[in-house]
């Protein structure tokens, strides 16, 4: 029998605020997290790409500093935002073996790693840090967080580029219908603005270069839109049975109802140019929740800022729901937040989340001249999506084509 799987806790850490609330606070008020970057190395490596969507608190000023220092930022940021969704889920009182975790990252410890090469180079082997590894592995961030909540029913990795925490959240409705959890927490962190990466994504023209003007660098579906601006942050849910929710009194949010997982198997970095995998997604998705494609009212975009990414979801929306496409609410976050990447998901799901929960769909900034091939239906204020039954989803989609949509109906 199929169980009914409901979100109970939502945290974030993310460029727009410390915590989930204050973010969706300033989400709604159309608050921008880009900023220009202070660090030296800016200016000393001549980047082209001066500014990013950095997190508005640092994490290692949250936690304990003998618990930051032997965790790269991805997995600080992992740590806070999991904290935060475990504290909003009312702590629940779970044994061990029946909590798991299902975290995500794009990159990992990219700092950690660079910084171990930077100082093997300068200060010879006797100066690498011990714990270099454990640091800097894809698995560190599920590991601390596991290893905080004292999670031992499974604690699961996923790395599927921009994808991954999106597709993480469909991994634990799939761990919680199979019933080896009672509770999961999900979600995914990336603390990835540094140089190399800056440089890299910039060589392949993927940034937005606005170094004048970064608060409106991220602007989806606008024509002038030129790339996307890297973010960093962490997000969590906290996810469980209806049954194990109720019996212990929790306060739910929204319901998971499924998620869909595909591979465009196109190329490493484009999308394919006619939604077909993305597409298939979202049916995924639907079809796992036992909903039709009339059901959904509400779409939380990929929407990366892309020349060609931006199409690419908009055909694939057409291509699910026909013309009814341009008439749902969309919201495209990621003009004010900037791109996450393996975190990128699970803070857009949490929104999504938010938006049911509220009744209101978050706006989307900086769109100028909307593009007459992205004719969504989309607002610089928020939108109010009614008091009757409500079905969204949320879209990620990955360099390698990976390709993932959860699912979320409200309460």
């Amino acid at each position: 029998m199929t169980k009914k799987i409901v979100v109970t806790g939502i945290g974030a850490t993310t460029p727009l605020a410390g915590t989930i609330h204050e973010t969706w606070d300033a989400l709604l008020a159309g608050a921008s997290g880009a900023r220009s970057l202070e660090h030296p190395w800016v200016a000393e490596l001549e980047l082209p790409v001066t500014f990013a969507a950095e997190a508005a608190v640092r994490p290692d000023t949250v936690l304990e500093r003998p618990v930051a220092k032997r965790l790269d930022p991805s997995s600080q940021l992992a740590l806070v935002a999991a904290k935060e969704a475990w504290e909003d889920a009312g702590s629940p009182d779970v044994a061990p073996e029946r909590l798991g975790v299902d975290w995500a990252t794009g990159i990992g410890g990219v700092w950690t790693l660079l910084d171990a090469w930077d100082t093997l180079r300068e200060k010879g082997p006797r100066r690498v840090l011990p714990m270099t590894v454990p640091m800097l592995m894809p698995n560190a961030p599920s590991a601390a967080v596991s290893m905080h909540f004292e999670a031992r029913a499974y604690a699961r990795t996923v790395a599927s580029a921009c994808a991954s925490s999106t597709e993480s959240i469909a991994m634990a409705y799939e761990h919680l219908q199979a019933g080896v959890a009672d509770v999961v927490i999900a979600g995914g962190s990336e603390s990835a603005i540094h140089p190399i990466t800056i440089a890299s994504f910039a060589s392949m023209q993927a940034l937005s270069r606005r170094n004048d003007d970064p608060a409106h660098a991220s602007r989806p579906y606008d024509v002038n839109r030129d790339g996307f601006v890297m973010g960093e942050g962490g997000a969590a849910l906290v996810l469980e049975t209806e049954e194990h929710a109720l019996a212990r009194g929790a306060r739910i949010y929204a319901e998971l109802a499924g998620g869909g997982v595909t591979a465009d198997s196109y190329h490493i970095t484009a999308p394919e140019p006619e939604g077909l995998g993305a597409s298939r997604a979202v049916l995924a998705a639907l079809e796992q929740a036992g909903a039709s494609v009339d059901d959904v009212t509400h779409i939380n975009a990929h929407a990366t800022s892309t020349p060609v990414g931006d199409v690419a979801e908009v055909k694939a929306l057409r291509r699910v729901f026909g013309e009814r496409a341009l008439e749902i609410p969309v919201s495209a976050t990621k003009g004010a937040h900037g791109h996450l990447l393996g975190g990128t998901g699970a803070l857009e799901a949490a929104f999504t989340v938010l938006a049911l929960h509220h009744r209101l769909a978050p706006p989307t900034i900086n769109v100028e001249e909307q593009d007459p091939e992205a004719p969504l239906s989309i607002s610089s204020t928020p939108v109010e999506l009614g008091s009757g039954a409500q079905l969204a989803i949320s879209n990620s989609f990955g360099f390698g084509g990976h390709n993932a949509v959860a699912a979320f109906r409200s309460i």
